[in-house]
């Protein structure tokens, strides 16, 4: 079974640093494992490894996607599983580097994803509790994760009910959540206060570095804070300042904010959805590493 090698933890806690380590010391490439990092034009906010940085290993999936498009958990999950057959048949080793939970899991295991597909004519008429009531017929177990106002996600599973003569809740429930790799999982972490000194100077850092100016030159190509690409933290949250109803500080500490409730959330995935080995000493996760791979 190919081995891959995965490093993730909260923000700012240092995978880039120790990503790049490992790459040089075990003969590895790395895989982005982050949502933002594959646009074009957004380097400072999504903390993208600096051109130097890459001159020090190879990185795939970064600068892969215009500011305007599109850009899917599925389609992750697609281009990295072809990352690692890629590295994996020039002997080296596939290290995702990351931070999205969802997409690192997807990725690695064996989920299934459905094309979107769009919303059929017979159920164009209906309203959301009819279309609510027949899901109820069809398939009630989607329903614990549906809410009656979400006509999107009632449509689609209505669909893949009708294509695939099963409901959605049966299909996820025959996937077995098993890694499809010989995965070591490092957990980078920190202590909070560090943790959170660190996302503060993280920011601080990417002001001084040119983070409004980089964000206007996306506006200027006519990017947008609807756009994808803009969700992310460190770009949502200039949105009232363009619009002159914020000032600069104000931004800046909510991101610092944001940053750290994001940092949270990271922590509650990744113990909760995946096998990890956490570690706060860089050494001593490289010597899990060296043992895995002995």
């Amino acid at each position: 079974m190919q081995k891959v090698l995965v490093i993730i933890g909260p923000t700012a806690v240092g995978k880039t640093t120790f990503g790049i380590e490992c790459a040089k010391a075990f003969d590895g490439e790395i895989i982005s494992g982050d949502s933002i990092q594959i646009y074009k034009g957004l380097d400072i906010g999504s903390a993208k490894p600096t051109k130097k940085e890459r001159s020090l290993a190879i990185h795939h999936l970064i600068d892969i996607v215009d500011p305007k498009g599109s850009y899917s958990v599925r389609q992750f999950q697609q281009l990295t599983r072809e990352c690692i057959d890629q590295i994996g048949s020039e002997g080296k080793l596939p290290i995702i580097v990351g931070g999205t939970g969802l997409y690192i899991k997807a990725a690695l295991y064996d989920y299934v994803f459905y094309e979107e597909e769009e919303e059929d004519e017979q159920f164009e008429d209906l309203s959301n509790q009819e279309l609510y009531d027949l899901l109820k017929e069809k398939d009630p177990a989607a329903l614990e994760k549906i809410h009656i106002n979400n006509r999107k996600r009632l449509v689609r599973a209505l669909n893949i009910y009708n294509k695939h003569h099963t409901g959605i809740s049966q299909i996820k429930a025959r996937q077995q959540h098993k890694p499809l790799y010989d995965c070591l999982i490092i957990g980078l972490t920190a202590d909070r206060d560090e943790l959170y000194r660190r996302i503060d100077n993280r920011v601080d850092q990417m002001i001084s570095d040119g983070l409004v100016n980089e964000i206007e030159s996306l506006l200027k190509q006519g990017v947008t804070f609807d756009d994808r690409c803009m969700q992310g933290i460190g770009y949502k949250e200039w949105k009232e300042y363009f619009a002159g109803e914020k000032t600069a500080e104000e931004c800046i500490e909510q991101i610092k904010i944001n940053s750290r409730h994001f940092a949270k959330r990271q922590y509650t995935f990744f113990r909760n959805q995946l096998d990890v080995k956490w570690f706060s000493d860089i050494s001593e996760a490289r010597k899990e590493v060296e043992k895995w791979l002995t």
